[in-house]
């Protein structure tokens, strides 16, 4: 199953809310502080606004700040905003059909998690350093290895992130497990960034 169309879908519910539309989360529920990383409750009743749905996670503003939310918990955002970004993902499984398995595919994996702050994939980026595909094992499935970087060494969200990137992987039929390791050699510049994600940053 390929992860890499969630974030398009993504981009298109929040079209389809008012950017700006404010939710008042009907539960308490836990969420990831940005960018410190910490985990926080966030009360029943808590207002807030989403600001970026991507990969399958989704960035929510609140008078406390920024925090992401797994989706195991969106439905604190109430039952409407829950089955449209169930509807989302459902349609992104859909439609990514029966890829063969290869590089592109995991490479495709990966674009699917993106930097909660940033709506542009840990691909184009320019995040991720090394992919190793090793040889298939006896039943035919593969180890999976990724070197990734982070824009910053100080990101709490950087364990977050790797995170992302190894379940997308391994959500992959034909792999076997995924490591995915954070390395800051060499430090990461913004020339790292792909012409895609330049683009949709405004950087040209």
């Amino acid at each position: 199953m390929c992860h890499a169309l969630t974030g398009t879908l993504m981009i298109v519910f929040l079209s389809c809310m008012q950017i700006n539309e404010e939710l008042t989360l009907v539960r308490d529920t836990e969420a990831t502080i940005i960018p410190a990383g910490d985990i926080q409750v966030l009360p029943s009743g808590t207002r807030a606004v989403i600001s970026q749905a991507l990969g399958g996670t989704v960035t929510i503003r609140t008078d406390s700040g920024l925090f992401r939310l797994s989706s195991q918990d969106w439905d604190a955002l109430g039952a409407e905003a829950q089955a449209q970004l169930d509807q989302a993902v459902k349609e992104a499984e859909s439609v990514s059909g029966d890829v063969p398995f290869g590089e592109e595919l995991v490479w495709e994996a990966m674009k699917g998690c993106f930097d909660p702050e940033i709506p542009v994939n840990i691909v184009d980026l320019g995040l991720i350093y090394d992919l190793q595909i090793n040889d298939p094992d006896t039943d035919g499935r593969h180890a999976i290895n990724v070197k990734m970087t982070l824009t910053a060494q100080g990101c709490g969200m950087g364990p977050v992130i790797a995170e992302d990137a190894k379940k997308n992987i391994e959500a992959l039929g034909a792999v076997s497990s995924a490591q995915v390791d954070i390395v800051w050699d060499p430090p990461w510049t913004p020339h790292m960034i792909s012409d895609a994600g330049r683009q949709k940053l405004g950087l040209e």
